[in-house]
């Protein structure tokens, strides 16, 4: 061949090449990438994110990324995002890298029992491209990570697998278009797709709608409502199925757009309906949707409530019904089957354990409450049931004597009920259930008034749903765990137990579905909303200006305890535990969202104690008849609560530390000169059931740890001082007198021996009397003189590590003294009952006395040098406020309540005035 030939074809194809490249360039690359064309068909949510670090910052407020940060597969993917950057030697993380690309995540079933998630990510510039080229050789050149490539249909495809266990992800790039998924065989589907354009998306039924357009919208959330059942199945025994299928039969797919926002994340948008045959929204279309009537018959331990607002609940019948063993039977269920209007509802109670079944209620409105009574009455006599019944408080159960009676009358969707099955009528609402166990808890309740209606902090949630509703799903997350553990498939419990601290973040938890006012056609569009609360109130933010008012957090009722402050990790601001007058205890986290309540049996008895147990920090607390141990979450720990015996009405708790060789001891006070000694596996132990005293406690007594030793110091208003041994003996040198009464507890300096450990107190002669717990009287002086009738107490400091005495004379003077004896400050006070003092010390004279006047309800607040702060009073409805010092803004930050509201106010040490401060 000449060379004029070879330098010809060789142009020929330079040319060639150049025109395909124009052409890539010109034609293909112009058109952007329609991302959703490309997720396949049987992905069952798909989410779509954009400006991820807004995102970040909307989770880290509602307080979920702390959640999702311990999940094991965030902190692989920090992991592997650390090791990248690492590898690279680039500081352009993860979250930058994301920034504001429109990323979306599908789910999909992979296999049986199985799923995968598939990602898509865009490529924006060159540099990026780079980055993901950088990163692949950097994991190929490492020793835990084999990168290998092959071709399937055109398309280059990489695996990054770690050596050893075989896990890895399979990506490749379409068009500066990454795909990444842990499973190939999604990716191949994916190139499916690509291999066949023209395909509908996912999406094709919204490609008008763009939430993310929207400044207020997170991310937007596909739905396939027919693919949820055996999604669902991968997680649920096969018997929950039916109940699913009732959702799928009224939408087949649904877009909505995803916010978070202070205690909820809020999901709006609409579903298409379900246009199959015989499907439930074909049978109930046209129907006006209902309000939630039966709130006022549901009860507070519901976990899970499946509610259908239509008109004619018969209408929720599908198929061939099923046949009536006679005409009698048959004639009185057709006649019952017509009294049902506007809504039907299957409910779940909350179980005491996961091996226990929960009750479940089948909960129906009828018309004619008289009418629908002698129906039942006509179907129990035709099928030989006996007229016996059990009475629940007003109420009635009685049997029934055929199976499946809620089927027959409503659908398959209420299904499973046997012959045994019993009945009951609680005004227009008619209840089914298994059996009379079943029922008789939830009428206890509807009796008592415990019910959605009664609580306000359901009633709150309610209104913040959809009034009128076609259907909806309301899942209490606290009452329906151990429903939902039962009903997992075992391989998937062990997952649900990891994550309970994200399962219960928001409590409260809906999905409904609105028709349209007007259903024109078949194929009206629903609309949806999913809300996910914590029942939470958020303080006002500060406007600027100096004032001391602000709303605070409010709770249903007053509060009745001083708010107790607890310290949390890496919070600028401390938690706060409070409890209100129906004795619910509340936990607000620093940013001032009520994380957990929990209601006791009765008022707390002394003050919070801190204790670990089971290796993690939590809160003792007491009430007069039991004790109760919370870590952080709301969690209860093992064995507790525990109930102190009938005869036992705790007056106060102390506790040793619990030191991992032997479970904590807890000393309980039992009114009088009563001890009861406990350790925290509920064994009582010996000497201590109880220890009698001659004489009522001065104050509680101290729990001490001295040498390894437990000493146990018991003060008595007679004057005498106790100290006794774990099993109750008394220790040598003991008991002492003081010589005179005391109605104050020690304050204590613990030493590594008995003889170095000192404890003083203060008569009520004003005598002040240090000794050691070798039962020796070290010094003795008088700090102040005394009248009939003065009192003397030593209130230590927030840390115990000083102290002032507070000498309160029936004239209403009080004067405080610190620790070296020098009068600090007096007072005189209109009312002369005993004022609650407490003492701050935050070092370098950052010192500060509360005194609270429980007549006029007011807190005074007095500096180092005895001066009122800022002259001016504090509202305080409890006896006793808290206080920390803001080094930063060099001011005080003081908690306290008024009647149904908790308050931070920030008190500068410079004269300004005061300033309300939101409580994060």
């Amino acid at each position: 061949m000449s060379n004029k030939l070879l330098v010809f074809l060789a142009g020929l194809l330079l040319l060639t090449a150049l025109g395909s490249y124009v052409y890539y360039r010109r034609t293909v690359a112009q058109v952007p990438v329609d991302a959703w064309s490309l997720v396949p068909d049987d992905a069952v949510l798909v989410l779509a994110t954009r400006d991820h670090p807004t995102l970040v910052r909307h989770l880290r407020e509602t307080q979920l990324w702390d959640n999702l940060a311990a999940l094991p597969y965030f902190q692989q993917v920090e992991e592997n995002a650390q090791l990248l950057d690492s590898l690279t030697n680039s500081r352009h993380n993860l979250l930058r890298f994301l920034g504001r690309k429109t990323v979306l995540a599908s789910v999909h079933i992979t296999g049986p029992g199985s799923f995968d998630l598939l990602y898509q990510v865009p490529l924006n510039t060159v540099r990026e491209y780079r980055q993901v080229r950088a990163a692949a050789e950097a994991l190929a050149r490492h020793p835990r990570f084999r990168v290998s490539s092959r071709t399937y249909q055109g398309h280059v495809l990489t695996a990054v697998q770690e050596r050893g266990n075989g896990s890895g992800v399979t990506y490749f790039n379409y068009r500066n278009h990454l795909i990444i998924s842990s499973n190939p065989g999604l990716i191949e589907k994916v190139i499916a797709r690509i291999g066949h354009p023209g395909q509908a998306s996912v999406a094709a039924d919204f490609r008008n709608i763009d939430y993310l357009q929207l400044r207020e919208v997170d991310a937007t959330l596909l739905v396939n409502y027919r693919q949820l059942p055996p999604f669902l199945d991968v997680f649920f025994r096969p018997e929950l199925r039916p109940s699913a299928q009732v959702l799928t039969g009224l939408g087949r797919n649904g877009l909505l757009e995803v916010q978070l926002a202070g205690n909820k994340l809020l999901m709006n948008g609409f579903t298409n309906p379900e246009t199959a045959r015989d499907a439930l929204h074909q049978r109930v279309h046209g129907q006006a949707a209902q309000r939630l009537g039966m709130a006022e018959v549901v009860s507070l331990r519901t976990a899970v409530l499946m509610h259908l607002g239509v008109e004619q609940p018969g209408s929720l019948r599908t198929g061939r019904p099923l046949a009536a063993p006679d005409s009698a039977t048959a004639s009185a269920l057709d006649s019952l089957g017509r009294q049902f209007t506007q809504e039907a509802a299957l409910c779940y109670l909350a179980a005491p354990s996961p091996r226990q079944a929960p009750a479940r209620l089948v909960l129906v409105r009828c018309q004619n409450p008289t009418r629908v009574a002698t129906l039942l009455g006509q179907l129990r006599r035709a099928r030989g049931s006996s007229p016996a019944f059990e009475r629940v408080g007003p109420y009635q159960i009685h049997s029934l004597g055929l199976p499946e009676v809620p089927a027959r009358l409503l659908g398959p969707m209420f299904g499973g009920f046997p012959a045994a099955g019993a009945v009951a009528q609680v005004g227009h609402y008619v209840a089914f259930a298994d059996d009379p166990a079943a029922l008789r808890p939830w009428l206890q309740d509807v009796a008592a008034g415990n019910v959605w209606t009664r609580s306000p902090t359901q009633v709150a949630f309610l209104q913040e749903t959809q009034p009128l509703a076609r259907f909806s799903l309301f899942l209490d997350t606290q009452n329906s765990w151990n429903v939902l553990l039962r009903g997992l498939r075992e391989e998937r419990r062990a997952g649900l137990l990891r994550n309970e601290t994200l399962f219960k973040r928001f409590p409260q938890v809906t999905l409904q579905l609105v028709p349209a006012e007007v259903e024109e056609g078949p194929a009206g569009q629903y609309f949806t909303q999913i809300l996910l609360r914590r029942p939470a109130a958020t303080v006002a933010t500060q406007t600027g200006s100096l004032t001391r008012e602000t709303s605070g957090l409010r709770f249903p009722t007053p509060l009745t305890s001083p708010p107790v402050l607890v310290s949390v990790a890496n919070a600028r601001t401390p938690g706060i535990l409070a409890q209100d007058s129906a004795y619910v205890l509340h936990y607000i986290t620093p940013e001032g969202i009520i994380a957990w309540s929990d209601t006791l049996n009765g008022p707390l008895v002394g003050p919070v104690r801190r204790l670990a147990l089971g290796g993690s920090q939590g809160f003792l607390v007491a009430t007069p008849s039991r004790v109760y141990h919370y870590d952080v979450q709301g969690r209860a720990a093992p064995h507790f609560p525990l109930n102190l015996p009938d005869s036992v009405q705790a007056s106060s708790l102390v506790t040793s530390g619990a030191d991992g060789r032997q479970p904590a001891r807890l000393l309980v006070g039992g009114g009088g000169g009563n001890f009861f000694l406990f350790d925290t596996n509920g064994n009582a132990l010996p000497g201590w059931q109880p220890k009698r005293l001659d004489f009522a406690p001065a104050a509680p007594p101290h729990y001490l740890t001295i040498g390894g030793s437990d000493v146990l110091v018991v003060l008595l208003e007679n004057g005498y001082i106790f100290a006794f041994d774990r099993a109750g003996g008394t220790y040598p040198g003991f008991p002492i007198s003081v010589g005179a009464r005391l109605h104050t507890a020690a304050f204590v300096e613990a030493g590594p021996t008995l003889q170095r450990s000192r404890l003083t107190v203060v008569t009520q002669q004003g005598e002040r009397v240090q000794f050691n717990l070798s039962g020796y009287i070290l010094n003795r002086n008088r700090l102040s003189t005394w009248t009939r009738g003065t009192t003397f107490r030593i209130i230590p400091d927030q840390l115990q590590r000083s102290y002032v005495v507070a000498r309160q004379d029936p004239t209403g003077q009080l004067t405080i003294f610190d620790a070296a004896g020098r009068r600090l400050l007096t007072r005189h006070f209109l009312t002369a009952d005993e004022k609650p003092v407490q003492f701050f010390d935050y070092g370098s004279g950052r010192r500060l006395v509360a005194i609270t006047d429980p007549g006029p309800q007011q807190v005074y607040l007095f500096d180092a040098k005895g001066q009122l702060l800022n002259n001016q009073t504090f509202p305080s409805t409890v006896g006793g406020v808290q206080a920390t010092y803001d080094v930063g803004a060099n001011a005080w930050q003081l908690y306290h309540v008024q009647g149904r509201q908790l308050k931070r106010v920030l008190v500068p040490n410079d004269g300004r005035l005061p300033v309300a401060a939101p409580l994060r």
